[in-house]
């Protein structure tokens, strides 16, 4: 089936619900790990896509079409989102100068288990939308100074499936997208520390990561990625920093959600802003 989302004809329905029937032990998980070894979807670097199979069995079980085992309870503390984060103690002294005086910046990718407990740390007491689960292909940023202090963390993770103002400015379908998706992600998480008041910081700091983000993808994933996109919500954010960073503003998001039966906004009208991360970029996401 290859590296996208496979289109789900009524074969592969009929093959899903025979593996469940055969198989009322199994969880979730674990059809998801077995369907993608049949349908040999994966990653370009071999990594079994079995979380974004999860979630086109659960799109599927919505849509009546196959019926998944219960999902297994997950025990949550209210107010603490998806994922139970551990607060790491850090230092909060007000930092207040000029960029030059930070620079160059000290980009660290979280591999090691602390700096990824450091980085959830940072999201979920600090983000406005908090930390939620990773799911797919993502890469974890902390952003130092040139000393080492944390100013910084952000997030890229899985493109929007559809998004009208990207696919009208990149110009493709509907089979280009599903073909060409995976080299397309998502700023989904851009945090600057509130003790962290650096004149022009912000800008600074997306343009250094979107230079280096695509060899760092090709290092993790096998592939690199030719388009960054990211969702500024509108009357919260202007977006200022990603205009000065060279991102295209595309246009705007119609509020409604991709599960919406309203025609009327229900989710905050979110900006969709754009970065090419080289010049032929539409002719790398058309094959």
């Amino acid at each position: 089936m290859g590296y996208s989302r496979p289109i789900i004809t009524e074969a592969h329905v009929n093959e899903i619900k025979h593996m469940i029937n055969e198989n009322p032990d199994w969880r979730r998980s674990r059809i998801s790990v077995e369907l993608c070894k049949i349908w040999d979807w994966k990653t370009p670097s071999g990594i079994l896509k079995d979380m974004s199979c999860r979630d086109l069995l659960r799109d599927l079980d919505k849509a009546g079409k196959i019926t998944l085992p219960p999902a297994k309870r997950v025990t949550r503390i209210a107010g603490a989102g998806p994922e139970k984060i551990e607060h790491i103690e850090h230092c909060t002294d007000l930092i207040e100068t000029d960029l030059h005086s930070l620079t160059p910046l000290r980009i660290e990718i979280a591999h090691a288990r602390q700096v990824v407990k450091q980085f959830k740390s940072y999201i979920a007491q600090y983000h406005y939308l908090g930390y939620d689960r990773s799911v797919g292909e993502n890469i974890k940023y902390i952003i130092r100074s040139n000393s080492g202090v944390p100013l910084a963390c952000m997030m890229f993770g899985s493109a929007a499936w559809k998004c009208r103002p990207r696919d009208e400015y990149i110009g493709w379908d509907d089979k280009q997208r599903r073909a060409s998706l995976q080299f397309v992600t998502n700023n989904v998480r851009n945090l600057i520390f509130p003790w962290v008041r650096v004149p022009h910081l912000a800008s600074h700091m997306l343009a250094a990561v979107a230079r280096r983000l695509s060899g760092d993808w090709q290092v993790k994933y096998g592939h690199h990625i030719y388009l960054l996109e990211t969702f500024v919500e509108q009357g919260r954010f202007r977006g200022v920093c990603y205009k000065a960073a060279n991102w295209v503003n595309a246009g705007a998001t119609t509020g409604r959600g991709r599960n919406s039966t309203s025609t009327q906004p229900t989710l905050p009208v979110k900006d969709v802003w754009l970065y090419p991360t080289c010049v032929n970029f539409r002719d790398k996401l058309y094959t």
